[in-house]
This record gives C-alpha cells, sequence and structure tokens, in this order.
C-alpha cells in the first residue's frame, strides 16, 4: 500500500531524509518513530502530495505521489500534526464542507457525515461549535474529516500530541477499531508504550535514515533485548550492598547470554539477550549463574521489555 524507493528530501543545505526504503503492506498499522526533526513529518507530507522528493520514488497504492497525485489524493487521509479548524462552524457545518470539498455527492452526504460522527463517538456533539471542543474531540474531528470520502491509507501525524490520558485512550481505541475495518495506517508518535499495543509493524528514523524498520518483536530482537530481571542479593548484616551487586554485574556480563548488567537504586538489573527466535532466554540459567557466583537470592523479579529500550539501544539520540 506503500512504497518508499531511496527517497530523499532537502531543503537547500539541509538533509531532511536520506535514501528511505519502506513497504508497508495492506491492512498494517505502521508505527512511525524518531526524535524531532528525525524527517516523519516530512515523509508523511511527501506521502501527501504537499513535498515534492529530491530523489527517488513514492508510491501509494501503485500510483506515485510524483507523477499522479491526483491518482493519489482520494486513496490517502492526512491528519497533519498540528490540525486547525474552522471554529467558528459547528461540527456538523464543519464535516459538511469538507464533504463537499471532497466531492461526496449532496444525497449522500448527511448518511456519510453521519457515519463518521458514529465512528469517532462526537454524534453529540453535531451542533456544538468546533472551538468549544476539547483537544482530544478536536483530534477525534480531524479523524473524523480525514475518513469521509472512505480513503484506503490514512497517514496520522502525532494524533497523540497533547492529549491528556483518557484522550489519549480514546483515540488508541479509534485507531485500533480503523485497524479492524481494514484501513492502512502510518501513525507517527512519540509515546512508544501506546504504539507497541496498536501497531503491526514500526520504523525508526533518525538524522533522516531509517535506522529499522519490522515488527516489534523484530525490533528487540535487533537491539539485542529480551527480558529484563530486577534481583536483589542477600546479605549480611553491614555488607558492602553496592560492592557486592556490581561484582555480581561484572561476572555476569561475561555470559553471552546476557545483553546487559548494572546496579542502581539498590537493585541488580539484568536485560537477557534476545534469542535467534526473538523473546529473552530462559530465566532460569540466570539464577544459576548467581547461585554458581556464589551468590544469594533475595528477591528475583522479571519485568517486561519496553519499547522504549529497543529505541535507545537502536538510535543514538542526534537530530539533523
Amino acid at each position: 500500500m506503500i512504497e518508499l524507493t531511496n527517497l530523499s528530501k532537502s531543503f537547500g543545505q539541509h538533509i531532511a531524509l536520506q535514501a528511505v526504503t519502506l513497504t508497508i503492506g495492506e491492512g498494517e498499522c505502521f508505527g512511525f518513530i524518531g526524535p524531532n526533526g528525525a524527517g516523519k513529518s516530512t515523509t508523511m507530507k511527501i506521502l501527501a502530495g504537499l513535498l515534492t522528493p529530491t530523489t527517488g520514488s513514492a508510491k501509494v497504492c501503485g500510483r506515485s505521489v510524483i507523477t499522479e497525485p491526483d491518482a493519489v489524493r482520494p486513496l490517502i487521509g492526512y491528519m497533519p500534526d498540528f490540525l486547525g479548524v474552522y471554529e467558528d462552524l459547528t461540527v456538523d457545518e464543519y464535516l459538511q464542507f469538507f464533504a463537499s470539498a471532497f466531492l461526496i455527492p449532496r444525497a449522500k452526504r448527511r448518511s456519510t457525515v453521519d457515519g463518521v460522527l458514529q465512528l469517532v463517538d462526537l454524534t453529540d456533539k453535531r451542533d456544538a461549535m468546533v472551538d468549544s471542543l476539547s483537544r482530544g474531540m478536536q483530534q477525534r474531528l480531524g479523524v473524523a474529516r480525514v475518513l469521509l470520502h472512505d480513503p484506503k491509507v490514512l497517514l496520522l501525524d502525532e494524533p497523540a500530541s497533547g492529549l491528556d490520558p483518557r484522550a489519549r485512550i480514546e483515540l488508541r481505541e479509534l485507531i485500533l477499531e480503523l485497524r479492524r475495518m481494514g484501513k492502512t495506517l502510518m501513525v507517527s508518535s512519540h509515546i512508544l508504550s501506546e504504539l507497541a499495543e496498536m501497531t503491526t509493524s514500526l520504523g525508526i528514523i533518525e538524522k533522516g535514515r531509517m535506522l529499522f524498520a519490522g515488527s516489534v518483536e523484530e525490533a528487540f530482537r535487533k537491539a539485542n533485548i529480551g527480558d529484563r530481571i530486577e534481583v536483589k542479593l542477600e546479605l549480611e548484616p553491614g555488607s558492602d550492598v553496592r560492592g557486592h551487586h556490581m561484582a555480581m554485574a561484572e561476572r555476569l556480563r561475561r555470559d553471552e547470554r546476557i545483553a546487559g548488567a548494572e546496579f542502581a537504586d539498590g537493585t541488580l538489573l539484568v536485560d537477557l539477550a534476545a534469542t535467534a527466535e526473538g523473546g529473552g532466554h530462559s530465566h532460569h540459567f540466570l539464577i544459576a549463574a548467581i547461585l554458581e557466583a556464589g551468590g544469594r537470592i533475595a528477591a528475583f523479579t522479571p519485568r517486561s521489555v519496553k519499547l522504549e529500550d529497543a529505541f535507545l539501544r537502536l538510535t543514538k539520540g542526534a537530530l539533523n
């Protein structure tokens, strides 16, 4: 549904994108991750036909956004990171206006607007002024707008930006519903934990270069991250707690099945290396390794690995 090949974009001497190649299949929800200035919005604007790439190609549903923009526009729904709304209109007037702009026949506009209002749960706000809506409701109204012409591909640039926790949850459920409807989505976000719940695949971009594209499990495997274990050792009263834990961490780091070990906040944090199949090694070998090293375990607590950990491993924090 989306195919980028060696896509690059420069603004004078500033290089925003560098040879980005990416394929997103039908029905996927692709999470686009990267720091501000990494190239996420530039990529989406090229797909939306708002920017022309310097080199390379971009296709949506097999149609070139460069040579066939009029054929591509009906196929996409693009919501920018800062969505402007006409505040002196009611919600219904706002959507009726865009339904007309999308050339939806007058006879179908009423049912079309009713349908998208129901989908985004704004039916009871039909007669409310747009400027009276909360930030979360305005974001849902933005999603309703891009759904009016029933596009196959949705480009949502930071849709959760500035939302409170409840509004983020509501937006996440809406995106999951769009995914169940078979839409192909590209969603950028800084809220990595929510992306992991919503997406079927993800891409990590930094300084205009695509560092990774694949499933969440593949990201953990590439970052060599399995499970994280918190360990506290049982020590004699008066013992050097820090010294004992740091010595154990140094010994554990020699094991190839362990990606990292450090002492922090009174606890030994052990990251297991990812296996070839994805996920981490069994926890049992770690218990045996600690006991063989003469350690006595007071607490042993597995923790779920987070997408943030993989992101930090795969990026360097560099900006354009």
